[in-house]
């Protein structure tokens, strides 16, 4: 039998979602309960991965049993016992056996959160630039992200994936309160992408870089030429779409 485990976390503790031979992740704290309370190894399997200290609000994983799960409630609460204050597990979610949290997911969005004012409640999950940013010019180069496909030099060097494209749907930056939010929809993201990207956007918010400049970056498909990534605390996977899990 495959479930779907709906879960979020607070990245702070984690070296990432991916399992790490040196290091604690997300994936292998929630496989370890579910060892302890299924008596067995239990794999699971993620939509995707967030790097160091990068927040999930929404994400899905799956993993396979033997049997049908009779009680999830009860299930539920005992992982959650186990895995600390940092995950939660909201939901298990029968699926047909070849569904793929990876594989099958649609649409992915992501939320990047800039402070405007420093402070002392907010900061583990935001970022507070040092500089003032325009914003409209900002928005202008985030509507060019529609127009391109490969986003090579936004991406981490040396992964293993088969392809650096990506089709980007919606990209747009909003004021919410005090914050500025940087908010992003696309297929599939590469390694460190966003905060690549946003990055990059917060040179041309600086007049570092014109409009035009950003595209060219882009068409180079080269890292070097794009700007430095922004820290990962403040940013969040933010929602996924699947065609079988609605109401989400």
């Amino acid at each position: 039998m495959r479930h779907f485990l709906h879960l979020a976390y607070n990245g702070a503790p984690f070296h990432g979602w991916q399992y790490q031979p040196n290091a604690i992740s997300v994936q292998e704290t929630i496989e370890q309960a579910l060892a302890t309370i299924l008596r067995r190894p239990t794999p699971i399997t993620g939509a995707g991965r967030t790097d160091t200290g990068v927040n999930a609000r929404c994400m899905y994983a799956h993993f396979d049993t033997e049997q049908p799960i009779n009680d999830k409630r009860r299930l539920i609460g005992a992982i959650n016992s186990l895995i600390g204050k940092d995950i939660v597990i909201y939901d298990i979610i029968d699926v047909a056996q070849d569904a793929h949290a990876r594989v099958d997911a649609t649409r992915r969005t992501y939320k990047y959160f800039v402070s405007l004012q420093r402070s002392p409640f907010d900061y583990p999950f935001r970022w507070t630039p040092p500089y003032s940013l325009n914003i409209e010019q900002m928005n202008n180069a985030a509507q060019r992200l529609l127009d391109f496909t490969d986003f090579t030099s936004f991406s981490k060097l040396h992964t293993d994936v088969k392809t650096n494209n990506c089709r980007i749907d919606y990209a747009q930056w909003q004021y919410e309160g005090n914050d500025l939010v940087f908010t992003i929809t696309a297929d599939r993201f590469l390694r460190n992408m966003v905060r690549a990207i946003v990055g990059t956007l917060v040179e041309v918010g600086r007049g570092k870089i014109s409009n035009e400049d950003f595209s060219n970056i882009i068409r180079e498909k080269n890292r070097c030429s794009a700007g430095a990534s922004v820290p990962g605390n403040a940013l969040f996977l933010w929602d996924i779409t699947y065609p079988y899990i609605h109401n989400q």
